[in-house]
């Protein structure tokens, strides 16, 4: 009665690609988001050995070398992608001692200063280092700052004065 209906064994083969699920996984944040903006998905991975119906083993690369090859098949994925070129490459990926992908900004693009009722805010536009091509989040400038003080060349950053633009913090 509890069963589901419409469910569909999922069967897998070895050197087929998969996805690992690492929604769960506290340690794993990617372009510093938190909550729903982390990635659930990580990969794709090829299958090296299937141990039975539920269980299956990955070749995980160098970099994932701290966590165990076996996974339960409700933490994998079909990959549906037959394009190479939209796979990112592990290897330009930096990762931390604590499993944490890190990702490099590689300059401000704009500026602009937010004003809320009591207080201003400066905001920078970068631009991350990506793959497959970059990617353009406005970020706090003192937060960047003090992270990144070799971004910060004052004659090469335009600024934008825009008082009427509504930013979500």
């Amino acid at each position: 009665m509890y069963a589901d209906p419409r469910h569909r064994p999922m069967t897998f083969t070895v050197g087929e690609r998969v996805y690992l699920k690492v929604s769960p996984w506290k340690g794993v944040i990617r372009f510093s988001k938190r909550g729903k903006l982390a990635p659930r998905y990580i990969g794709p991975f090829r299958i090296r050995q299937v141990l039975n119906d539920q269980t299956v083993v990955l070749d995980l690369p160098p970099e994932l070398a701290g966590i165990h090859d076996t996974f339960n098949i409700c933490y994998i994925r079909k990959c549906k992608v037959d394009d190479e070129s939209q796979i990112l490459p592990l290897q330009d990926m930096k990762v931390d001692s604590s499993k944490k992908l890190v990702e490099e900004p590689v300059r401000i693009v704009d500026r602009k200063v937010t004003k809320l009722r009591k207080k201003e805010i400066s905001m920078v536009l970068v631009e991350w280092k990506h793959s497959l091509g970059t990617n353009l989040t406005w970020e706090t400038e003192e937060l960047m700052a003090s992270r990144y003080p070799q971004l910060f060349n004052l004659d090469q950053i335009p600024r934008t004065e825009s008082p009427l633009r509504e930013v979500d913090l």
